[in-house]
């Protein structure tokens, strides 16, 4: 069993032992700790929530809203909802925070409480840590029965979500809708299957096929949304007659394409195809992660814009959007950041801006992934035990690339010319995560295995 207590949030398997899972009583301490925060910070009383599919959501639901309750917090209840609807309504609603209840690509047996603040975006780094204290320390204070806090479901949300998007000047519903699309939706047995056929729905589309859309929490293969778990949409597209494959992880905030061969557009291009068409409708900056693919750094730069890069993270690349004044950005996972909806990955928005993007270019999802720069990423992951010390192996590998460029903002990110090598420890899983990218697929996988020996010797040695 697991349990990771982060300054983002809490994840955790369920069932076991309490402090070694994710247990009524851990989720109860957390979120405890959470509305003593939002009551000393915001001075609302009131708090959003929601939650994917999961077959555990309800549970853990049911002690969230009874612990803020007992907090004296008001509980605004979206039941099933996508992540950035609860984080849209946060907002709409003036309250002091957001809990998302969702372990996003997480298997199945795995659930998380994702924690908002008052804009609706993910909490700091720093009131992630005074959270974690008040945790530590339980020092947290319950109302009196007069006192305590109400409960109101409110399900209108995600309808208010899908009417943002469309009343955005950038999507183009109209255009959408004279084209005819024929698309498959995988949305992987959670909130996807309902929110992603709504939005088609609102932008024309009326050819819909609706693949894994029952909101029952049985994922039909593993929710994260990279090209070895689509096999089973890709093979339906390939040997049918869509122009278009959509698939979303739980909570839907990372989005994956399906060109009209059966192919992955590339979770990598996902962000980059959307931004191309939002620097064609006006020059602006990008942000991404230190993980993400190059190609949106040469798209910004051929529009006109400026890009940074930022630590892996939402809040981070937020933060960095923010300074650098980015009208849009996001991660090479699949999430999309349009601050001009709201700043948190919206797949949503993402889909209605690629398709408005397929229309107004009228070219095929093949075609518009053609005319981008060609990367290909490896993506890696060493599993982590209790005697593995992460912070010593990244030096170690530090030290040993030191003549080439190297970012140590998250992890070490070394450069190689028109390549690169990101490791590091990932915030929600035990592993560290191994990026690698190149023009040549072959390159990127080598290029990762040699940083995989390197590590593996480097604890050899330490032992």
């Amino acid at each position: 069993m697991s349990l990771i207590k982060s300054i983002s949030g809490i994840r955790g398997t369920l069932g076991g032992k309490v402090g070694d899972a994710l247990t009524p009583l851990d989720i109860v301490k957390f979120v405890s700790a959470y509305g003593t925060w939002v009551l000393e910070t915001s001075k609302k009383e009131k708090v959003v929530i929601g939650r994917d599919a999961r077959q555990s959501g309800e549970m853990v639901s049911n002690l969230v809203i009874g612990t803020l309750q007992g907090l004296g917090i008001d509980v605004i209840n979206l039941d099933l909802a996508t992540t950035p609807t609860v984080e849209i309504a946060v907002v709409a609603e003036n309250a002091g925070g957001g809990i998302i209840i969702s372990a996003s690509h997480n298997p199945v047996q795995w659930n998380a409480l994702k924690l908002l603040d008052e804009n609706g975006e993910f909490i700091s780094n720093e009131a992630g840590q005074f959270i974690l204290d008040l945790a530590t320390n339980e020092r947290f204070e319950y109302a009196k029965v007069g006192a305590l806090g109400k409960h109101h479901k409110n399900t209108t949300y995600l309808q208010k979500h899908i009417d943002l998007i469309l009343a955005l000047p950038l999507v183009d519903a109209e255009a959408i809708a004279s084209q005819d699309f024929s698309i498959m939706v995988d949305g992987v047995n959670s909130v996807g299957g309902v929110a992603v056929p709504m939005l088609l729905k609102a932008l024309g589309v009326k050819k819909i096929h609706e693949l894994f859309c029952e909101p029952n929490g049985q994922f039909p293969h593993n929710p994260e949304p990279l090209p070895e778990h689509l096999s089973i949409i890709c093979s339906e597209i390939a040997g049918g007659d869509y122009d278009l494959g959509i698939v979303v992880d739980p909570d839907v905030d990372r989005l994956a394409f399906i060109c009209e061969d059966g192919s992955p557009f590339g979770e990598e291009y996902t962000l980059v195809a959307v931004a191309d068409y939002v620097l064609q409708q006006k020059v602006g900056n990008t942000v991404s992660n230190l993980s993400s693919t190059r190609a949106l750094k040469d798209v910004t730069l051929k529009r006109g814009g400026q890009y940074f890069a930022a630590a892996v993270g939402e809040v981070n690349v937020v933060r960095a959007m923010k300074e650098n004044h980015a009208i849009v950005g996001g991660e090479g996972n699949g999430g999309i950041i349009l601050p001009e909806l709201h700043y948190g990955r919206d797949a949503l928005v993402g889909i209605a801006l690629f398709l408005t993007h397929l229309a107004k270019t009228k070219k095929s999802a093949l075609m518009l992934k053609a005319s981008y720069p060609s990367y290909h990423i490896s993506k890696n992951k060493i599993e982590l035990t209790h005697d593995i010390d992460v912070d010593y192996i990244l030096a170690k590998v530090k030290e040993r690339y030191q003549k080439q460029p190297i970012n140590s903002i998250d992890g070490v990110k070394i450069e190689f010319d028109n390549e690169w090598v990101h490791l590091r420890k990932s915030n929600t899983e035990p592993i560290i995560r191994i990026y690698s990218e190149s023009a040549s697929q072959s390159t990127a996988d080598f290029l990762a295995k040699k940083i995989i020996m390197d590590i593996k010797e480097i604890i050899t040695e330490k032992e």
